[in-house]
């Protein structure tokens, strides 16, 4: 699927506010931190500004992932004026929950929605911190959509290429504003 590109200035703020931890959080993986881009106020808001720019009028809600999906969620929404869709591990949500399991490396894991809060047609923007293998993306697309909302786009901050993410998301607009091969 196509659409407008992310703007490269957003891939360049993101970059220059990464930082690289080595053997985090074991021996041979280089960890790329976030935590330098949300704290400096005003790249964070020209992140959620450009974000809300690319995104305006094309979703009616923004669905964020447990958990740094939630720190991008929540001010893109309240930019753009929609509501914000928590899509949470299981056991997190209180009440009737949808739930879909996924498979990891070692096991498998749940996420859990709450089906009333997604309104059906709803064009829903997942977004999260990284895209690695794509099971996390993966049940939160079947998610919104056994809840009744259309995935119009996801969107990912970091994406780690060399793990394949992607092929699990066919079909649907993927756009990361850093790809690491």
């Amino acid at each position: 699927m196509s659409s407008p590109q992310l703007p490269v200035e957003l891939t360049d703020l993101v970059k220059t506010h990464i930082r690289e931890v080595a053997d985090f959080p074991e021996p041979g993986v280089l960890f790329r931190d976030i935590t330098p881009l949300l704290a400096d106020g005003p790249a964070f808001r020209e992140l959620i500004k450009g974000l809300a720019e690319h995104y305006r009028g094309r979703i009616d809600s923004v669905a964020g992932l447990e958990s740094r999906g939630f720190i991008l969620a929540a001010p893109l929404a309240v930019e753009l004026g929609i509501g914000m869709i928590t899509i949470r591990k299981a056991g997190k949500l209180p009440g009737a929950v949808f739930g879909v399991d996924y498979a990891l490396e070692y096991g498998t894991a749940r996420m859990e929605v709450h089906p009333e809060i997604v309104k059906d047609g709803d064009r829903v923007l997942i977004i999260d911190d990284v895209l690695a293998t794509g099971g996390t993306a993966r049940a939160a697309i079947d998610l919104v959509e056994h809840s009744g909302g259309s995935v119009e786009a996801l969107c990912m901050l970091l994406e780690l290429a060399g793990l394949s993410g992607r092929s699990k998301l066919e079909g649907y607009q993927v756009d990361s504003v850093v790809t690491y091969e």
